[in-house]
């Protein structure tokens, strides 16, 4: 394919009102899949079909208005439109009113997502949509006991998700059935397919060829409620693959060194596209692997054509009807017209490119294994590794399982087994009983490795580790994605590497960082040197898959009578209380509770691991907002200034203070703010206790429309050296507000004593996103609509 960077004056396209009677014909499709094909989007959704014929329809009426090529981003994403005749399409610039084909949900964000859809007084979900039970499971001992143990703690949550799908039509996915990625990758995903998910590695069914965009609770009540999703147009970085994935080298490396390219905002509104030869020498689920990660460069979604290795995946999964009908729109929808043009080219040869580890602390640094040893012992990093963990959503496919248990193998044929404490994370019930089955979990076993449960665990923080005390330094190294400052085991000295399955178990072997596989020898039992063979394994089970035990629960044909209770006196869940509407006024005097120092994830500012018990709880969950930042006053976590009578405390503790005497407050922060996870709780915690505008150098995308779709003002310095003017004792105004309008900064004062500074804050709130700031929240907004 030739690729071109994109002009702006290429992208801009807008029409007039003359299209109006080409859009009505065009929406007529929307109120259901069409059905010429008869393919049903998945052995759950029999009556639902899937929408090729409709997308491509809408997606004539956009070409004939571009009159260009496009690229396979643009066909799937503007496919979806909801007035494809009249929508604006500026790339990096327009708002796009979208109709996603599905909806999913993990446990921990779809108790939020649901007690908004509860307040919002609807009687079913307009869309396929699912939730998943996989992130309130903590590893301690093993599988089947650490499942029964998670069963009983979350007993109420579980029967409140349960009954909520079955009262409003949502499919349910029970506690062990597996991480939701790989859940939607075996059952939902499609070539094609526009899916949002409460998860921000949502993006892994870009394996299979679909945007899958991670996104807040709020879009999801959205999507659910029958209005259509906004999502500001992305560019498109093409990544042109060439070559071929050989030796150690593994899907896993393609991702790491785009991210040491790219750093964790590099692909910030935009889609990251991979094209060329070297795709075809990708396994889908290694495809899957790839776009899964790209949400730490910051990517709204990742994404690959529909190929043979697709096809292969989807008939193996028995899905051959779904590859039949992708292969006869391949040329339409599901790859890039030849010319079209990218916002940015990245170029990588799969034949040369080295594996890498990246880390500590962030998951952009990147070290080619050759220079791993030599760059953590310059950096003082701890040599020895203390646990090795393979799996997650990011890398637990049957392929991935079998290369590893191929090194394992090997070694254990020289008389050696991992040194080190060696856990394995199957992604799927599936998944798990497939390599119980072919013996790789007996392989895994008798290597030392302990098989954990059929869910997120250690690489979201559940994870009750006992190796090590907290503030102990000490190395780790993890298949993850994301590896920020306690992201594991909430010990901030622990230093976490992410690679790739293959070397988290030849790291394993050894214990020790500076071994390369590539080059290194081991000394087996019998005193002998030895290398490592390179990994291998197979891409599908010759046997096919095993499903396992059934874990999935259809909701019933009408929830009319279906009782969907919450105990007053829950610590777990809370019924939702609208927040107040903006009462006209400008916001003057605000208190800054906290000037955060450096990286501010939503990690940061709303701690996983043992507080995601209370996801369903926001007054509770409210006592975790900001425990992990660090203050710019003190370079301390968790220790703020209470600016009303002079005391320190917990920043939770202050605010609450502030928020009982009627002191409003904003927060300030650094680069990138809220990047990682989607968790709409850094949203909603600052807006419960009492803040009124977060104010930044630049925000993470998902954070920043959370924070939208809860009625805080999300403001960005005009010139990022304002935030050395802000200091913990200053009084911040935000003025004019009565004429908040999109492209317009807003004015605002900064007291420091006796001294008065005005600077210009941006912002990219269009006038819909306008309302609900004036509502109070983009569900307060719903409702005034609805009356």
């Amino acid at each position: 394919m030739a690729a071109r960077l994109m002009s702006a004056q290429a992208q801009v396209c807008r029409l007039g009102k003359h299209a109006a009677s080409e859009a009505t014909v065009v929406r007529q499709f929307h109120a259901s899949c069409y059905t010429a094909s008869k393919v049903a989007l998945s052995k759950f959704d029999s009556d639902v079909y899937l929408p090729y014929e409709k997308l491509n329809k809408r997606l004539e009426v956009v070409r004939g208005r571009l009159n260009r090529p496009l690229t396979l981003s643009e066909k799937v994403l503007y496919s979806h439109l909801d007035d494809p005749a009249n929508q604006d399409i500026v790339r990096g610039t327009s708002y796009l009113r979208l109709r996603p084909d599905r909806v999913a949900m993990q446990d921990a964000t779809a108790q939020m997502a649901l007690l908004q859809f509860i307040s919002s007084g609807l009687k079913k979900v307009a869309v396929p949509s699912t939730v998943h039970c996989d992130h309130l499971i903590e590893a301690q001992i093993g599988g089947p006991k650490d499942l029964a143990r998670a069963k009983d703690l979350n007993k109420e949550v579980y029967d409140f998700l349960a009954s909520t799908c079955a009262k409003y039509g949502l499919g349910f996915w029970k506690p062990g059935s597996g991480i939701i990625h790989q859940i939607i990758l075996e059952n939902y995903a499609f070539p094609g397919l526009l899916m949002i998910g409460t998860d921000s590695h949502t993006p892994n069914g870009g394996g299979l060829g679909g945007l899958c965009i991670g996104v807040g609770g709020a879009d999801a009540v959205d999507v659910m409620a029958d209005i259509p999703w906004e999502l500001k147009c992305p560019k498109v970085i093409g990544v042109n693959l060439t070559g071929k994935i050989s030796g150690w080298t593994s899907p896993k490396d393609v991702i790491l060194k785009v991210a040491d390219i790219l750093t964790v905002k590099g692909g910030t509104g935009a889609i990251i596209e991979y094209h060329g030869k070297g795709v075809d020498s990708i396994s889908c689920t290694g495809m899957a692997t790839i776009c899964n990660m790209g949400a730490e460069i910051g990517a709204t979604t990742s994404l690959f054509p529909f190929n043979q290795r697709m096809a292969d995946y989807l008939k193996s999964t028995g899905r051959a009807g779904i590859a039949s009908e992708a292969q006869k729109y391949q040329a339409k929808i599901l790859s890039a017209d030849k010319n079209c043009e990218y916002d940015e080219l990245i170029e990588i040869n799969l034949d040369t490119l080295e594996p890498h580890v990246n880390g500590p602390f962030t998951p952009d640094l990147g070290h080619p294994i050759s220079k791993l040893g030599e760059n953590s012992k310059k950096n003082g990093y701890p040599m020895d590794i203390r646990v090795g963990l393979i799996g997650s959503c990011t890398n637990s496919s049957y392929e991935d399982m079998g290369r590893c248990a191929s090194i394992a193998k090997d070694a254990m044929s020289h008389g050696l087994k991992s040194k080190i404490p060696f856990n394995v994370t199957p992604g799927s019930e599936q998944i798990r009983a497939t390599i119980e089955r072919d013996g790789i979990s007996e392989v895994f076993d008798k290597f030392g490795g302990t098989v954990l449960a059929n869910a997120c665990g250690p690489c979201i923080g559940q994870w009750d580790r006992k190796d090590v005390k907290k503030g102990d330094k000490n190395t780790i190294v993890t298949s993850y994605n994301r590896n920020f400052t306690g992201r594991n085991d909430a010990n901030p000295a622990t230093h976490c590497f992410v690679t790739s399955p293959e070397l988290v178990t030849a790291l394993s072997i050894a214990g020790r960082l500076d071994f390369n596989p590539l080059t290194d020898e081991l000394t087996g039992a019998d005193g002998k040197k030895f290398k490592l063979k390179a990994p291998f394994g197979d891409e599908l089970p010759a046997k096919g898959f095993d499903p396992g035990q059934d874990t999935y629960t259809a909701p019933p044909p009408s929830g009319e009578n279906v009782k969907v209770a919450v105990d007053p006196k829950s610590t777990r869940l809370q019924l939702l209380e609208p927040f107040d509407k903006w009462n006209g006024q400008d916001l003057t005097d605000l208190t800054v509770l906290i000037k955060v120092k450096g990286k501010c994830t939503t990690d940061h500012i709303s701690a996983a691991g043992p507080w995601l018990k209370y996801r369903g709880h926001l007054d509770n969950i409210s006592n975790n907002m900001f425990i992990g930042a660090t203050n710019y006053e003190n370079n301390e976590m968790n220790n703020i200034k209470n600016q009303r009578n002079g005391s320190w405390g917990g920043v939770p503790d202050v605010a609450r203070d502030y928020k009982a005497n009627g002191i409003k407050w904003v927060a300030v922060g650094d680069e990138n703010y809220g990047e990682g996870s989607s968790r709409e709780h850094a949203a909603l915690e600052p807006r419960h206790l009492g803040g009124r505008a977060i104010i930044v150098k630049s925000f993470a995308r998902i954070h920043e429309t959370n924070l939208k779709k809860q009625g805080l003002l999300p403001l960005t310095f005009a010139n990022p050296a304002d935030y050395d003017k802000i200091q913990p004792t200053s009084k911040i105004s935000l003025l004019n507000l009565n004429s908040l309008a999109p492209g317009k900064p807003v004015d605002a004062e900064i007291k420091n004593g006796d001294k008065v500074e005005r600077i210009k804050l941006n912002h990219t709130l269009n006038d819909l996103q306008i309302g609900w700031f004036k509502a109070g929240s983009a569900l307060n907004r719903m409702k005034e609509l609805a009356q």
